[in-house]
């Protein structure tokens, strides 16, 4: 059995990866509940062959307990025009997927947002409870390329267009 080093607090960690730009994605899943979503900046590429992506999300997530038994996501990557999607889906107590979310129901009925700069699906590979969240790992099946736009980032607790997005979309 090995034991774990001790490791700085939550605070001093959160301070010290604020200047630490995340991508902004919404990952979302066909529910039984119906369509859940939520805005995640934990998604990172983990391999190109084969093709995983992973994501964390907190234990203490609503969306997290809504979508632990399914097994395929999306995971759609915004363009520096989407705050407002972003915090749409960051927000609670709120219904994510009326309008104005556009959305429509992708490969294997994940739901799937209108107007992102890339979507995937993927399936469920492996997850794994680390800390206070759970690491998911999933084998990418399907990628969609939407228009050619800058990305959104999450930075110094905020939401901005990544450094050299043009200022309107190209097309």
């Amino acid at each position: 059995m090995t034991t774990a080093a001790p490791t700085v607090g939550a605070a001093q960690l959160r301070t010290a990866l604020r200047g630490h730009a995340s991508g902004v994605a919404v990952l979302t899943a066909a529910a039984p509940s119906g369509p859940a979503g939520v805005t995640i900046t934990s998604f990172t590429s983990v391999s190109a062959e084969p093709a995983l992506v992973s994501f964390a999300l907190a234990e203490t997530s609503s969306t997290r307990a809504r979508i632990k038994d399914c097994q395929r996501f999306g995971i759609q990557l915004l363009g520096a025009d989407q705050r407002d999607v972003a915090e749409r889906f960051a927000a609670t107590d709120v219904d994510r997927f009326a309008p104005p979310t556009r959305w429509h129901a992708g490969p294997h009925g994940v739901p799937l947002l209108d107007d992102c700069a890339a979507w995937l699906v993927a399936a469920r590979h492996r997850q794994l409870a680390l800390g206070d969240h759970e690491l998911i790992v999933c084998s990418v099946e399907h990628v969609r390329i939407g228009s050619r736009r800058g990305s959104l980032v999450h930075l110094h607790g905020g939401l901005h267009a990544a450094p050299g997005t043009p200022s309107a979309p190209r097309p």
